[in-house]
């Protein structure tokens, strides 16, 4: 397997940014991981394929080291307008107490075609997908253009379909992580599988490098997942508070806070984990598996609500260890999270003795 690593075996540190859509993830950002040796990551969900475009180039002018898009691999079709119109009519009172109009309830790919064709064109060292694997074409146009694919899994299943389009490494997402699912198929009914135990599943699943993600926030926990067989720990949560990310500022103070998180379909109809708030817990049981039509839906209170700090209707997405998140810059967290993974590994192989 040390042969397929490639961009991984190339990191000084290894830490990956987890690219953060809707908000945080910034050219500055992912700049700066890069620039401290991990690999940072550009999301192109929710972007036109003129601002990916334009956040490629301006990244590429802050860092000449790799780093890596993410893509939202699109559903099969539209959920219905039966089953988001009860939704929306619900959020009514929402709406009006903010003096601001629902979205309407589209289905779309996010401009899929149009996205790949600028990752074909200007190809980044990386390009990962979430919520899916492409088809085998996909994988293989890009590699062809010089990018090496990851696809985010969450079981073993998943890791093996992945596996079976040629994909370069795979991001194990466990149940812990901040943020929306990565989740093939979308369901309620489904076992969700704890980090630790992921990593071993898919382990023995797939012969292919993976990359650790969900409720890393500490060099322990980097120095966990690599004790467990990853080459590299992704980060979310810890880069959300960093000057270069483009969080929220009420996004910001809730993350210091020890608010439990909870999954919700709430915001945009797809599974995702959030700092619990009135929004969240008022809305959840009724939220239908309609995504992106919520999200579209919702998109317009969430932007009202992050231009006035609105704490109680903002999507706040947070893995588990989110308290843990300090405010420094993002160089400083790879430096920290480094150091102490190296400490965490040093103190624990002498309890394993001679």
């Amino acid at each position: 397997m040390s042969e397929t690593l490639g961009v991984l075996d190339g990191l000084s540190v290894p830490i990956v940014q987890a690219p953060l859509a809707g908000g945080a993830s910034t050219p500055a950002l992912a700049a700066a991981v890069s620039e401290s040796g991990g690999l940072g990551f550009v999301a192109a969900g929710y972007k036109t394929p003129e601002d990916l475009r334009a956040n490629i180039a301006a990244t590429v002018k802050l860092t000449s080291r790799p780093f890596g898009v993410n893509v939202f691999v699109p559903d099969v079709g539209p959920a219905g307008e039966e089953t988001v119109r009860p939704y929306v009519k619900s959020l009514e009172a929402e709406s009006a107490a903010a003096g601001v109009a629902l979205g309407e309830p589209r289905f779309d790919d996010d401009r899929w075609d149009e996205k790949l064709a600028v990752l074909v064109e200007d190809p980044p060292a990386v390009v990962s997908f979430t919520f899916g694997s492409p088809p085998a074409g996909v994988v293989g146009r890009l590699q062809d253009a010089g990018a090496q694919v990851w696809v985010t899994v969450t079981d073993p299943a998943e890791a093996r379909e992945a596996a079976a389009t040629g994909a370069n490494a795979l991001v194990v997402q466990g149940a812990e992580a901040g943020g929306h699912r990565a989740s093939f198929i979308d369901t309620d009914d489904r076992d969700e599988l704890g980090l630790l135990a992921a990593i071993q599943l898919v382990k023995a699943a797939v012969d292919l490098p993976l990359v650790a993600t969900g409720g890393i926030a500490t060099g322990a926990g980097v120095a966990a997942v690599l004790a467990a067989g990853a080459s590299a720990a992704q980060v979310g949560t810890a880069f959300m508070r960093c000057p270069e990310a483009g969080t929220a500022g009420a996004h910001r103070e809730a993350l210091s806070s020890s608010t439990r998180t909870g999954y919700t379909r709430a915001f945009s109809g797809r599974l995702a984990r959030g700092i619990v708030n009135r929004f969240q817990s008022e809305h959840s049981a009724d939220a239908p598996r309609a995504y992106p039509e919520v999200h579209h839906v919702t998109a317009p209170l969430r932007a009202h609500a992050r231009e006035t700090g609105d704490l109680d209707v903002l999507h706040l997405w947070a893995g588990q260890a989110h308290e843990l998140a300090r405010e420094e810059p993002a160089a400083e967290v790879v430096a920290r999270l480094a150091g102490e993974a190296r400490a965490a590994l040093d103190a624990a192989a002498p309890r394993l003795g001679p």
